[in-house]
């Protein structure tokens, strides 16, 4: 009789977890926002490969861009997807109803592509919209989405982007699920970017987010970046404004994503640009940078590898961090990091400048008005600054931290706690971050 009631008991939990993985995405994949390349911002949907040689959306562009994620650095430090965006495919499907990539402009075929992109060492990622056709107007998924999920597989991508164009946002709350569940059903592991809330939010519409993390590895909330500091910080406010409602769907293998990195572009100054990456190490957003990787200038390449400031962006805990508070022209974001001891986290703090005087600006804040309160207290590194050991002294829940920000740029500070058994004594030395 217990035999039975075992048996019973184990094979009804093996048909619970087969429908529960067959329901929800549970890929394993994404336990870190991702990172990588991808070429929507910069390269948009240039097709005139003659008039356009070297920024032409074509096989060459992709391939480029793999070699010089692995020449360059890059992906040492974790940019490992090389991510096609619109306007690869053909204009029609097949006679067969199948996919196909343009073939001028892709000649090879996309598994061709695909292979090359493995054979560095890289992930691939490709484009789609849950539409009837892609925002530039080829082919979509709907009414093909069991199709179009095995061809993925065939062609061996590991990330799909999918966007929401020409379609009914009223039932993206099931058709993206279903599309979910078709990569699923193929077998390969596939991450999985949605981009259904970024369409509904412009409706007014109440968005389901506990569904879009059960059936989503990331998704876009908000507006397409521009390369522009307006652009950019924007959507940083508009997570500021929604974060106390987005923030906790965030964490392991299911991200909010407010976009693309512009860093090494046109549009935002080399301190701009350290404050978008610590801005989006803080929003544990994916890092997909969308530039031209032979023109990126060292010392924008420096923040793009910044090994600290990624580390913050990649934590394990998974935790998005929040703007917590706005005080003359100055924000300050935080994000609970590892170290965790005794109740307590660890800190990557970002003070952003928001003033118009044109001049550094003092600021000072002690770290229990933080929200740091380890009785032990922390060790401050200042992530981009010219030295990254920790600076000399422990500091005090009752310290006062002071911080000189420069107009639209960022102090970037990790505060790691310290785990002595003794009371903290603030014995650190006065010093100004900038």
């Amino acid at each position: 009789m217990i035999t039975t009631v075992i048996r019973w008991a184990c094979c009804s939990l093996i048909i619970v977890v087969m429908i529960l993985g067959i329901d929800g995405l549970d890929n394993g994949l994404a336990l870190t926002p991702p990172m990588g390349w991808l070429a929507w911002q910069r390269y948009r949907c240039i097709t005139d490969c003659e008039a356009y040689p070297d920024d032409c959306v074509n096989e060459q562009l992709f391939m480029r861009a793999a070699d010089l994620l692995v020449s360059e650095g890059y992906s040492k430090l974790g940019y490992n997807y090389v991510i096609v965006d619109d306007c690869w495919l053909a204009k029609n499907r097949s006679a067969d109803g199948k996919l196909e990539a343009d073939k001028i402009r892709f000649p090879s075929g996309i598994k061709a592509l695909s292979d090359y992109v493995h054979s560095k060492g890289l992930k691939f990622g490709l484009y789609e919209d849950w539409g009837t056709k892609t925002c530039a107007g080829y082919p979509g998924v709907l009414g093909h989405e069991e199709l179009d999920a095995k061809t993925f597989a065939e062609w061996d991508v590991d990330y799909v982007k999918l966007d929401g164009c020409y379609s009914n946002v009223r039932h993206m709350d099931k058709g993206y699920p279903e599309f979910g569940r078709h990569l699923n059903n193929t077998g390969r592991p596939m991450v999985y970017s949605c981009s259904w809330p970024a369409y509904q939010e412009e409706k007014g519409m109440l968005i389901d987010y506990a569904s879009m993390a059960k059936h989503c590895n990331l998704w876009r909330n908000y507006d397409d970046i521009d390369d522009s500091w307006e652009s950019m910080i924007k959507i940083a406010d508009y997570f500021a404004q929604k974060q106390e409602f987005w923030a906790k769907y965030a964490g392991p293998g299911h991200w909010n994503d407010p976009d693309m990195l512009l860093i090494g572009n046109f549009g935002l100054t080399y301190d701009q640009s350290k404050t978008q990456m610590a801005i989006w190490a803080i929003l544990a957003a994916p890092l997909l940078m969308s530039n031209k990787l032979t023109d990126v200038q060292p010392k924008f390449k420096e923040i793009l590898q910044n090994k600290e400031v990624i580390e913050v962006n990649q934590d394990k805990l998974g935790i998005q961090g929040t703007r917590v508070f706005r005080d003359k022209g100055i924000d300050i974001w935080t994000r609970p990091v590892e170290p965790f001891n005794n109740g307590y986290h660890s800190y990557a703090v970002a003070f952003v400048s928001r003033r118009v005087d044109g001049a550094p600006y003092p600021y000072n804040i002690t770290l229990e008005d933080l929200g740091l309160k380890n009785p032990n207290g922390y060790s401050i590194i200042n992530l981009f600054g010219k030295e990254k050991s920790p600076t000399t002294g422990i500091y005090c829940p009752k310290t006062t931290v002071k911080v000189r920000v420069i107009p639209s740029g960022v102090v970037f500070l990790r505060m790691n706690i310290e785990n002595s058994n003794l009371p903290c004594t603030n014995n650190s030395k006065s010093q100004f971050f900038k």
